[in-house]
């Protein structure tokens, strides 16, 4: 399992986290994404309907139903209904409750907000928490064209 921190510093989640969910999808993989309020759950089933005028992701949430057929499942628990190989975590989710409940993951990517204090600060944090458990991590910081930049 690799770990992957997404630092945002260019462009906003609502418009990074669409085109790496289409990545993953590509590459055959069901997503989850955690989240830690339901607004913010319903702020995303919105903006994944409409982000693009040439397509649409699919996905779904717990009050959607069939959460095993959904190719993207948003949530605010540790639940993996579809059987992800990806899971995102947003706005400061944690992660080692979700491993702690056993579903096994290709990749775990946490995007942060780098002009979020508190997304910043949470990062740390989990950051620390998992490297003290020897878990393979990768950091990664958007560039100035809203790519992404691998650093050491």
């Amino acid at each position: 399992m690799e770990i992957w921190f997404y630092h945002l510093t260019r462009q906003p989640l609502e418009r990074t986290l669409p085109v790496l969910l289409e990545k993953s999808i590509e590459r055959g993989w069901t997503a989850v994404v955690q989240a830690t309020t339901d607004e913010r759950i319903t702020a995303l089933d919105e903006v994944l309907w409409t982000y693009s005028e040439e397509s649409f992701l699919g996905h779904g949430t717990a009050k959607d139903g069939d959460a095993e057929f959904q190719h993207v499942y948003l949530t605010t628990g540790t639940e993996n209904p579809n059987g992800a190989e990806v899971r995102f975590f947003i706005e400061g989710a944690q992660i080692l409750p979700a491993i702690e409940a056993g579903a096994a993951y290709e990749r775990i990517i946490l995007m942060f907000d780098g002009n979020r204090e508190e997304e910043l600060a949470s990062a740390r944090l989990q950051w620390k928490a998992l490297k003290e458990r020897s878990l393979s991590l990768s950091y990664w910081q958007q560039n100035e064209n809203g790519g992404w930049d691998k650093k050491q």
